[in-house]
């Protein structure tokens, strides 16, 4: 890191070189490069950069509580990052990622890091009672992310803090007396329709077929899709949206076919639908019933833990 401390501007927010006794801001001071934050001749907070390795620094500091709220603290952090990113020959600081770990409750300085080009990482957690927040967002920016300006830039920024709810596929299977197929699974007592979760750029429909071969050994092309159910927080789950596909009519002698995966199946057997209810949990049971009752299109198409909404 250069000793030297430049003055940095974007024509309305103005850094300027700044002494650690002149703006304490943490325990890293010693090692920061310090600038005040300077609009129209006035101050309106403090920034500073922390070397973290040779190659990722820290941003610290933020805006006085008067001055936000005016777009400063966006225009600020752009500015910072650009020049830390910037190459030392080229009169920057040769960093090749900026990071910034802010409160998860902070939301004016997530807006203001999330708009200056920093993508959201990850949430580091903190032992209750050993800091004044539940964890801190993580934050980055490297030199070879491309600019703003860019579409795909603005795109991968939007994807990095938009929610992400996670996807579910299941697969109807029914013998010819109209039977369900039925998973006892080993990481919960209540039974379960088989599928699992979509991968990341992965097709639901072709999830689903995958996740019953892995864990059936079964070869079942999924069919059209029967039913949306969106799955509300449950016992330590997040929601999710769960999507029913049709695995059509078999003989009751597929299940001598099965070879189950033992780290996620005890057994599987087809069941009466008085012995779903039986098994598996209440949700469960309403929702292979949504899906028996949509074989026709006839039924509802989207419910919500089981239940169908007008």
């Amino acid at each position: 890191m250069t000793d030297e401390h430049p003055t940095l501007t974007d024509g309305t927010v103005t850094l300027r070189p700044a002494a650690p006794a002149d703006h304490p801001m943490s325990p890293h001071d010693d090692a920061a490069l310090l600038f005040s934050v300077v609009v129209d001749d006035e101050t309106v907070g403090s920034l500073g950069v922390v070397r973290k390795d040779a190659t990722t620094v820290w941003l610290e500091g933020g805006l006085d509580d008067a001055h936000r709220g005016h777009g400063y603290a966006t225009r600020a952090l752009r500015v910072l990052v650009d020049w830390s990113l910037t190459a030392e020959h080229e009169g920057g600081l040769g960093a090749t990622r900026v990071e910034s770990r802010i409160p998860v409750d902070a939301e004016g300085a997530l807006r203001a890091a999330t708009r200056a080009g920093l993508r959201r990482e990850g949430v580091e957690r903190v032992v209750p009672g050993e800091s004044t927040t539940e964890g801190y967002v993580v934050l980055a920016r490297l030199a070879t992310d491309p600019p703003l300006s860019d579409p795909g830039a603005f795109r991968a920024l939007l994807n990095s803090f938009l929610p992400r709810k996670r996807a579910i596929s299941q697969m109807l299977v029914r013998d010819r007396d109209g039977r369900v197929l039925m998973c006892q699974l080993t990481y919960k007592q209540d039974w379960d329709l088989p599928g699992g979760v979509v991968e990341v750029g992965e097709s639901p429909q072709l999830a689903v077929a995958r996740e019953v071969t892995e864990e059936l050994a079964l070869e079942i092309p999924a069919g059209r899709l029967l039913l949306t159910d969106w799955l509300p927080t449950w016992g330590g789950w997040d929601d999710a949206i769960c999507l029913v596909f049709d695995g059509g009519e078999h003989d009751a002698s597929i299940t001598e076919q099965i070879v189950e995966q033992a780290r996620e199946i005890r057994s599987a057997r087809f069941c009466t639908m008085d012995e779903v209810h039986e098994h598996a949990a209440e949700f469960t049971a309403r929702r292979v019933a949504a899906a028996l009752a949509n074989l026709d299109g006839e039924a509802a198409a989207y419910t919500e833990s089981g239940r169908s909404h007008p």
